[in-house]
């Protein structure tokens, strides 16, 4: 008897599970540890040629950065939350409409079990031997010939229902697995936000006079932006190097495939001359057998194949790229985009397409004064905090990390050296190597950095240099 719904008990020594989504997880951060230590380093070189180190803001960076993560984690298990249960849920109706299939094939094989035995269960060996009309036993034989290729089909069938609802179970199994391991985690993710959040209001209640009197000084502010076009200057040179690097590597391979292709080419060529001199050289042995013929020696002999006319063609290669599939794909950085694939359209056609990256209030607009410091490169945008914060156009994130004056930053690379920078965010929810799309939520916005307001600072710049948003958004 089948129990579809029975469920073995772990035991209670039994070693952890390791599912499927934690390896995934793993294999995922091992591919971001180098690009993780080339920000690093770019930071590294940034701050080692600054004096100032008692910055107010400096000490709420680790909180504000905790609380960044925190929060995409939890947005993260979200996420998969979701796909997770939508997985289940359709395992769950996979496994009903499994279930009655093996029930109606169950009682099928029960009802032709009922019907063999109540017709006597009459074997071939006794049909033959029954004496009976030669013709009526090659028709039931042939009956009896269906009737088993039938009872043979829905057996087989029901071994392959059967497999499949044990996979479906095993599948279910570790839907939930992960179900209880996401959840774990949320609540994990939780407590540390919660903590980081009460440590971040103590650090602000603490440094509040400070960060203010720091705010005015026209010296912090000029640092700021010598900061942060410092640190643009350097991700475009790196996004150049890598290019170039990816341009040499996709050289060498088209040339290697080019000898490739050659290579085979020749390989052929000289297969198809050793099939001509062999096929010659048969025919040759082919007329030396034969006996002379007296009517036949002064007619010319059939031609051979050196008198055949030009030789066909080798083989053509019907898939060049084929050749030589092991070849390893040019290696890449995360901060360098598929060509085309990340950007979609050309960010420099889109001037007057692009909306802004959240909704609110345009508190600072690019060019006005800064108080006693320097013009303002871009716009400030008061919002709610944890408003979402959206990618202006499809692009690549080459930033996403805490930056003095900035708070938790993010840059979006869109290809030809342009770049959108969001500043003063809650929480980032992309990482470095990230491929976005236009409208794909990025950050939730906040007041990091020591920011008197909640909201986002925003800016466009091209080969470095920054130019006012405001010409390049849609009024609609």
């Amino acid at each position: 008897m089948l129990f579809l719904s029975a469920a073995l008990p772990a035991a209670a020594n039994a070693v952890p599970k390791t599912t499927e989504r934690s390896k995934q997880k793993q294999a995922a951060e091992a591919q971001r540890a180098d690009l993780r230590q080339k920000l690093d380093q770019l930071k590294h070189d940034i701050s080692q040629t600054e004096t100032e180190k008692d910055s107010a803001s400096d000490a709420l960076a680790d909180s504000e950065a905790a609380v960044s993560k925190a929060t995409r984690s939890l947005r993260d298990l979200g996420a998969e939350q979701q796909q997770t249960e939508a997985k289940l849920a359709k395992l769950a109706k996979q496994h009903d409409e499994l279930s009655k299939t093996v029930a109606m094939q169950q009682t099928q094989l029960a009802n032709l079990l009922r019907q063999q035995y109540v017709a006597g269960n009459e074997d071939r060996i006794k049909l033959l031997l029954s004496g009976d009309n030669p013709n009526r036993i090659n028709r039931d034989l042939q009956y009896m010939g269906y009737v088993s290729q039938a009872q043979v089909k829905l057996l087989e069938a029901l071994r392959a229902n059967l497999a499949a609802v044990e996979a479906n179970q095993t599948e279910a199994q570790d839907a939930k697995d992960d179900l209880d391991e996401i959840a774990q985690e949320q609540r994990d993710q939780k407590n540390l936000l919660e903590k980081e959040k009460a440590k971040r209001a103590a650090l602000l209640t603490q440094l509040s006079s400070k960060l203010a009197s720091q705010r005015k000084e026209a010296g912090n502010i000029e640092r700021d932006d010598q900061r942060l076009s410092g640190l643009v200057d350097k991700l475009a040179q790196l996004i150049e190097t890598q290019k170039k690097a990816d341009a040499a590597a996709a050289a060498a391979r088209e040339k290697l495939r080019q000898e490739q292709l050659a290579q085979a080419a020749a390989k052929a060529q000289a297969a198809l001359e050793r099939r001509r001199l062999l096929e010659q050289q048969r025919q040759l042995a082919d007329q030396a057998r034969k006996p002379p013929a007296a009517d036949n020696q002064a007619k010319p002999g059939p031609a051979g194949p050196s008198q055949a006319g030009p030789i066909p063609a080798g083989p053509k290669v019907a898939n060049p790229d084929a050749i030589d599939d092991d070849q390893p794909p040019p290696a890449r950085n995360e901060l360098t985009p598929e060509a085309g694939s990340a950007y979609g359209k050309p960010f420099d056609s889109l001037r007057g397409q692009l909306r802004l990256p959240v909704r609110g209030d345009v508190m600072a607009r690019f060019g006005s004064k800064r108080g006693d410091g320097p013009s303002w490169k871009g716009l400030f945008i008061r919002t709610p905090e944890g408003s979402e914060v959206k990618a202006v156009a499809a692009g690549r994130v080459v930033f996403a990390d805490w930056l003095r004056g900035f708070g938790n930053l993010i840059i979006v690379d869109h290809g030809n050296q342009y770049m959108t920078i969001y500043g003063n965010n809650q929480a980032l929810l992309k990482r470095p190597g990230d491929a976005v799309k236009t409208g794909d939520v990025i950050a939730s916005a906040g007041n990091s950095g020591g920011n008197e307001q909640s909201g986002l600072y925003f800016e466009i710049r091209h080969q470095g240099r920054a130019f006012d948003p405001l010409g390049w958004v849609t009024t609609r």
